[in-house]
């Protein structure tokens, strides 16, 4: 079972759960279910609100997952999915750092989840 750990400006601390890898149930529904307020309004991939930035803990490459036809076109749209970087998803197999929680499904890898808070809004890097 992963481990999944959100992180955001607007909570005291950051809460990690366990989740069951491979469920079809989507981060957002994860993070909804743990009490864990990630923006959302339209919860299916149009509007972007649920944005969250992605970061495999293992130090591995993350697992691929295929994007949703939406979840391209609102990344792309939002800035943060260029053309290259769509190429090199749908070449190599590999996942983009910055998803739409209502269409990632959770994997059998243990992920830090990090959000702003604000619909859509990309967090800023702690670093």
């Amino acid at each position: 079972m992963p481990n999944v750990t959100f992180s955001s400006p607007i909570m005291k601390q950051d809460v990690t759960v366990y989740a069951v890898a491979g469920d079809a149930h989507t981060l957002l529904a994860l993070a909804k279910k743990n009490k864990v307020a990630i923006p959302c309004q339209c919860e299916d991939g149009k509007c972007g609100s649920c944005l969250v930035k992605i970061t495999v803990k293992s130090g591995k490459a993350p697992l691929g997952q295929v994007l949703s036809e939406k979840e391209k076109l609102t990344l792309s749209v939002n800035g943060k999915l260029s053309k290259k970087l769509l190429e090199e998803v749908e070449l190599h197999h590999r996942t983009p750092p910055h998803r739409l929680a209502c269409q990632y499904i959770v994997l059998d890898e243990d992920i830090l989840v990090e959000f702003s808070g604000e619909p859509g809004v990309e967090i800023e890097l702690r670093r």
